[in-house]
């Protein structure tokens, strides 16, 4: 089994040598050691490690945070902060670049552990999730399963047919698809989803939720009725003259 690599970028050479030893020590390769941003981002892009440690406060034009934000963006790595500086302005600085951990030194072994195990679990099942909706949206592209999607559900994906749904419902960073006997949750967004869908069989009621039209009952000024379910879906102004103009309204 392979080591986990990590890339330690630290300006002063007493404690990046203090840390490749515990890290080490911990059962983790050490791929390098940087003093500077810009040699960060040249390290890490030639030695792809699983994360990197990064001293927020670096010699040099170019500071941890901004060189954690090319690392994180384009190289898809995961990143550490280590410093020794907890006020909020430094921590606010450093928060707009979404770090995995945040590690106050001076830092005993365990912390350091548990952060670069914390974070290399929470960065696998990102990507996990990336690649389940990835391999959703490829499906739902293809010309030859337009009437179909694919959803996960028990740790494998389903088919189902679009006519059979009934309704989508936005949950934060969820949405769920109902039919009539299942509901479906997936990482995704209302934005994202009603992209996939024909506009023709499909309509946004509001920011929460999207119907499918021919699954509508009955309508009044404020509310869809949906068909067998008789759930009752808000209308927001904002849609109503859209969707006033897709139904067939007399």
């Amino acid at each position: 089994m392979n080591k986990t690599g990590i890339l330690v970028v630290e300006d002063e050479n007493i404690v990046a040598k203090d840390i490749k030893q515990s890290l080490k020590k911990l059962g983790y390769e050490v791929l390098g050691i940087c003093a500077t941003g810009e040699d960060a981002i040249s390290q890490a892009e030639r030695t792809k490690p699983n994360l990197v440690l990064m001293d927020i406060m670096l010699k040099g034009e170019m500071s941890g945070i901004e060189s954690a934000d090319y690392i994180k963006q384009k190289l898809n790595i995961p990143i550490i902060f280590l410093t020794a500086y907890a006020d909020s302005s430094t921590l606010s600085k450093a928060k707009v670049t979404e770090p995995y951990g945040y590690i106050i030194k001076p830092f005993k072994e365990i912390d350091l552990q548990t952060n670069i195990e914390i974070a290399l679990y929470k960065h696998e099942k990102e990507n996990e999730l990336k690649r389940e909706r990835d391999f959703l949206y490829s499906i739902v592209e293809s010309k030859n399963t337009k009437d179909t999607i694919f959803v996960k559900s028990n740790l494998k994906f389903v088919k189902i047919n679009t006519k059979d749904i009934y309704f989508i419902e936005a949950l934060k960073d969820y949405v769920t698809i109902i039919t009539k006997n299942n509901r479906y949750v997936i990482h995704s967004t209302m934005k994202d989803i009603e992209k996939k869908f024909s506009p023709m069989e499909f309509v946004r009621a509001h920011r929460s939720y999207i119907v499918r039209i021919d699954k509508i009952a009955a309508i009044d000024r404020h509310f869809l009725v949906i068909e067998d379910l008789h759930n009752q879906i808000p209308v927001s102004a904002s849609y109503r003259d859209e969707l006033d103009k897709r139904l067939n309204m007399i």
